[in-house]
């Protein structure tokens, strides 16, 4: 047996390390769960004989919060990989923390659903709600996994050996930046405009996207890939 497999005891006193296959294996499965229940939403429209196109149209709606959030959930599994990248192991507080930012994504569904609601039959204020639902569902669930980086970083033995606490700490600004984000576009869509709103979240999206393989600090990261120690 493996000493990932059996376990090996952190040098700071900390908790053992452990094999994480079993944690990656189980988070991808919640990731296709999730990204395949998306689709659920979509439906065959009502129609009568000549007005097909004029139903699918009318579903338009659906198909744009279908694909905002499929882009979203890839892109959260995109930032999960990298995390996992970060480690070379897991512990129990890991797996843990790993667990609430899994139940962040299993509720991307459900405000989906309602943004969709919401866009083909409310009006503006029942789209004020439902981008302020979604807003706040995306912010909450930036919360773990700064919980998560700030574990890693406070636990060297968990790191993978080409990973050092200078890499993990610059990547605890980007679920921070998504915590404050979110809220403010929330609060923008119910302020001022839902439009405005969800803007804010499709950039929110496209942030988390081009880093999903983390923050460069700079010069410090530039310096330290020319001249590896």
């Amino acid at each position: 047996m493996s000493a990932a497999q059996e376990g090996i005891q952190a040098g700071d006193g900390g908790p053992a390390v452990t094999d994480a296959g079993r944690l990656a294996a189980f988070s991808d499965g919640v990731f296709a769960i999730v990204i395949t229940l998306l689709v659920l939403d979509l439906r065959v429209p009502e129609f009568h004989e000549g007005g097909l196109a004029e139903g699918l149209l009318g579903e338009g709606p659906s198909y744009l919060a279908f694909v905002v959030s499929f882009i979203y959930v890839g892109v959260l599994w995109l930032n999960h990989h990298a995390v996992l990248q970060l480690v070379r192991g897991t512990t129990p507080a890991f797996s843990s923390i790993n667990l609430a930012i899994l139940f962040g994504v299993v509720i991307i569904p459900f405000p989906t659903a309602v943004l969709a609601s919401a866009l083909a039959d409310g009006n503006t204020d029942d789209l004020r709600v439902a981008v302020v639902l979604y807003a706040f569902a995306a912010s909450l669930m930036s919360a773990p996994w700064w919980v998560l980086f700030a574990y890693v970083r406070r636990h060297p033995a968990l790191r993978a050996d080409t990973v050092d606490q200078e890499q993990v700490r610059v990547q605890e600004a980007r679920p921070i930046v998504g915590l404050v984000l979110y809220g403010l576009t929330g609060v923008l869509g119910w302020l001022v405009t839902p439009l405005l709103g969800l803007i804010g979240v499709v950039v929110m999206i496209i942030f988390h996207g081009a880093t999903s393989q983390g923050l460069r600090h700079g010069l410090w990261w530039r310096r330290r890939n020319a001249h590896p120690r």
